[in-house]
This record gives structure tokens, C-alpha cells and sequence, in this order.
């Protein structure tokens, strides 16, 4: 809709270029950060303008517009959106968070170090909500650290600090908190999370996994993202019912009710490890 319409107003021919399908999906994540097209209207725009000068210069122009041939008519790449790639270390998840441009990969960093064991450091921009819920999540480790096996006198020796990089970009919301609360046992128990695995929802003092919103957006970023496997509020099935196949297609969704089945699923246990 949006080419033809552009092709008109700068009185190009109609058909004259092709925009191929993965040309305009490298503008809308190289060019744009929105939850309309109002941005992407204005960057194909802009690309018609420049053709348009050619045409009332005799200069040729191409028959459709490569993803490389982008650089030349909008410049360089302006937004970079993170690909999953696997965590490697303890201590280190990939969340889902919804924004005011649409669905995000987050990846949520543990680390662990020596102290009186009364500091929670919280980094990267977060909001007192998000700030809340990694609060939430170490009281509910701590309720259950017998069971995880972690020394009676860890928390009195270890101080924590959770960090979600892109610190220009604000983050808000309880939905991260399984996903915070997964980091830090992962860091304190030093057991790996499954390199195929992200996840949304809110965590409870209990260990309840709470509904979120926004999970079509989060699911598009995780799909987008390269992830292939998501763990996702038992009680959002209903919102995963009425998402789109496309969207859903190639996902394996894992519905969870309390962060035990979060951790089962998630982690990778020495015992598993052996077994493979």
C-alpha cells in the first residue's frame, strides 16, 4: 500500500521499481523503531525522492531496490536489533519485554561477587516496577534455596547484581521477573540455561508465574530474534490461541505456572549434561 502510494505522489510510474519483500523488511528493522508505519511511509519517501531526481536527470534507476542498495538512498543502518545467539555462562537469560515500539529481546546478566550479602545492585536503565520484581524474585530464592541446594550462609557472603544492557533504553514492567529470577539462580547455583530458551511473566514471593501483556509483540521478537523455544504464563495460552499461526509457527511455547516448572525447563542440570 505504502509504494504504490509513494510512487504516485512523486510521479514515478506505477511498477516502475520493485520493492522485494526482504528490502522492506531490512527498513523496518535497520530504519525504523515504531508500532505504526508512519516512519516507514517517510523512509520510502524518501527513497522515491531520490529516484525521482534521477528520472528528471536522465539518470537510469533500478528496476527493484536491493537490501543492498539501501545504504545509498537512506544512508547508514540506524537501529540494530539483537539476534539470539545462546548463552554460554551461567548467570545469563534471554527475556521478552514489550516497549512503545513493539516486542524486544532482553538479556538479563547475573554476576556474583564477595560481600556482607545485604546489596542487590540493579543496572541498566530499569524502572522501579522491573526493580520491584528483581527484589521479589531473590526473596522467593532465598525461600527456596534448601531445595536448590544453595549453603544456608550464601546470601549472608554474596552480593548480586543484576544488569540488562542498553542502558539508554528505559525498561519497565513485572513481566521480566522470571526471567531475573532465573539469571540469579543460574549465577548462584553456576548451572547454564538452555541455549534455546526465552521467557516472559511476573514472579510472585510464592513462586507464581502471573500473566503479562503485550505477548504477540514479545512473541514477533522472539521469532524475529532466532528463538525457538518460549516459556510463557500458563494463563496467556488463551492470548496464544488467538495470535495469528504466522507468528506462532516455528515456536515451541511452553505454558508455566510456578517458577519450578520455569527452572526444570530452563536450566540444564549435571545430570543432564551426563545423560547427553
Amino acid at each position: 500500500h505504502l509504494v504504490p502510494k509513494q510512487m504516485d505522489v512523486h510521479g514515478l510510474k506505477k511498477g516502475s521499481v520493485k520493492f522485494p519483500k526482504k528490502t522492506l523488511q531490512v527498513i523496518v528493522e535497520a530504519y525504523t523503531r515504531e508500532s505504526g508505519v508512519r516512519e516507514l511511509d517517510k523512509k520510502i519517501a524518501k527513497i522515491m525522492r531520490k529516484l525521482a531526481r534521477k528520472v528528471a536527470s536522465d539518470e537510469p534507476i533500478p528496476t527493484s531496490i536491493k537490501p543492498e542498495d539501501l545504504y545509498e538512498y537512506l544512508g547508514a543502518v540506524e537501529y540494530s536489533r539483537d539476534k539470539y545467539q545462546g548463552n554460554d555462562y551461567a548467570g545469563v537469560v534471554t527475556g521478552l519485554a514489550w516497549t512503545a515500539v513493539g516486542g524486544e529481546i532482553l538479556f538479563v546478566e547475573s554476576s556474583l561477587s564477595k560481600g556482607k550479602g545485604s546489596k542487590l545492585t540493579l543496572t541498566g536503565n530499569l524502572g522501579d516496577v522491573m526493580k520491584e520484581s528483581a527484589r521479589t524474585g531473590i526473596s522467593y530464592i532465598r525461600s527456596v534455596g534448601e531445595k536448590y541446594k544453595i549453603p544456608e550462609d550464601f546470601f549472608k557472603k554474596h552480593d548480586i547484581h543484576i544488569h540488562i544492557p542498553e542502558g539508554a533504553v528505559p525498561k519497565d514492567g513485572p513481566s521480566a521477573g522470571i526471567t531475573m529470577a532465573t539469571a540469579m539462580i543460574s549465577a548462584i547455583t553456576n548451572t547454564k540455561v538452555r541455549a534455546d530458551v526465552a521467557m516472559t511473566g511476573e514472579i510472585t514471593l510464592r513462586g507464581r508465574v502471573l500473566p503479562i501483556g503485550g505477548l504477540k509483540e514479545k512473541l514477533l521478537a522472539a521469532k524475529s530474534a532466532g528463538v525457538k523455544t518460549v516459556l510463557v504464563p500458563e494463563k496467556n495460552m488463551r492470548d496464544v490461541e488467538e495470535i495469528s499461526s504466522e507468528i506462532t509457527r516455528g515456536l515451541e511455547i511452553i505454558p508455566v505456572s510456578y517458577m519450578d516448572e520455569v527452572l526444570k525447563t530452563a536450566l540444564i542440570y549435571e545430570e543432564n549434561e551426563n545423560e547427553n
